[in-house]
């Protein structure tokens, strides 16, 4: 017997109907009747008989049942695997990002290169520039996204959009229609700091030092997310990355860059010398137009 013929002799078995089993492999009526009339001619004997309309195994046809079931019950994990392969026949796609570009940036960017490659499975994940670089150094991921120039010899920096640093402040501190503010207009004023050497902050930190009298810091967190959550609770201003200032107007509070502006650059990291893939380079061209869509408005 081949293959199909036990596929027709099970399906028989489980709905008793050619027309049933017809529908469940897919076949026209006549290719099952005819897989039938040719496994019983090698068989050579019967193996289902017309009772009232339904197809009634026969003693020989209930005792291949056995071992017809240990072929299925063989051939299950195959089909797994083929499914599993179908499933990843796409190499997947691994970036990461840093938790302000986690927010909204890279899930919008990820939605539209869904629409374009549906058969791409992606894995995303939120780390600090150091860790995206050792990540990237380790093969871990594909490709890093931050505001920040880790000046690494290894690492391939591609930039993608431009912004500037926002202050963040509750709703009614900034005057109507104020379009900028001056770092010495924040003297003295309780403020919300950064922990850690984040490279936006260590800089930020420098030039308020110089304020007299200084911005009180007697809060400090660990990403820039929480720092708006801090100002929305009303513990103080903050000054924040574009990103993590999207939406904080419409959220309620009072949002303008900073005068002289301090600019933040969107990086795209990669491997030196590795050639990005058709689905990499579409990415790289949605995460600029966002980004871009995004600051502007």
């Amino acid at each position: 017997m081949r293959l199909r013929h036990i596929e027709v002799i099970q399906a028989l078995l489980q709905t008793g109907h050619l027309g049933t089993a017809a529908e469940l492999l897919q076949l026209s009526v006549a290719e099952v009747e005819a897989l039938l009339r040719d496994a019983e001619s090698q068989l050579g004997f019967m193996l289902f008989a017309s009772v009232r309309g339904r197809l009634q195994a026969t003693r020989e046809a209930r005792e291949l049942q056995a071992g017809i079931s240990g072929i299925y019950d063989a051939f299950e994990p195959v089909q797994r695997l083929a499914a599993s392969l179908k499933q990843y026949q796409a190499p997947p796609l691994r970036v990461d990002g840093t938790p302000p570009l986690a927010q909204q940036l890279l899930p919008q960017s990820i939605a539209a290169l869904r629409r374009r490659f549906p058969d791409t499975p992606c894995s995303l994940a939120s780390h600090g520039t150091r860790e995206i670089v050792k990540r990237l150094l380790l093969r871990d991921c594909d490709l890093g996204l931050s505001l920040h120039n880790p000046e690494h010899r290894d690492i391939h920096c591609q930039p993608l959009a431009q912004g500037k640093l926002q202050l963040l402040a509750p709703h009614g501190w900034l005057q109507p229609k104020q379009k900028y503010i001056a770092l010495q207009d924040l003297a003295g004023q309780a403020m919300v700091g950064l922990e850690g050497q984040d490279p936006l902050s260590v800089t930020l930190d420098s030039k308020l030092q110089n304020i007299r009298p200084s911005p009180v810091i007697q809060t400090r967190v660990q990403t820039y997310q929480m720092m708006r959550s801090m100002v929305e609770a009303g513990e103080g201003l903050a000054i924040v990355d574009p990103f993590t200032a999207l939406g904080a107007r419409s959220g309620g509070l009072d949002v303008c860059p900073l005068s002289p502006p301090i600019s933040v650059t969107l990086y795209a990291l990669s491997l030196h010398q590795s050639e990005p893939s058709s689905v990499i380079s579409a990415l790289l061209e949605l995460l600029t137009e966002k980004a871009e869509a995004l600051l502007a408005g």
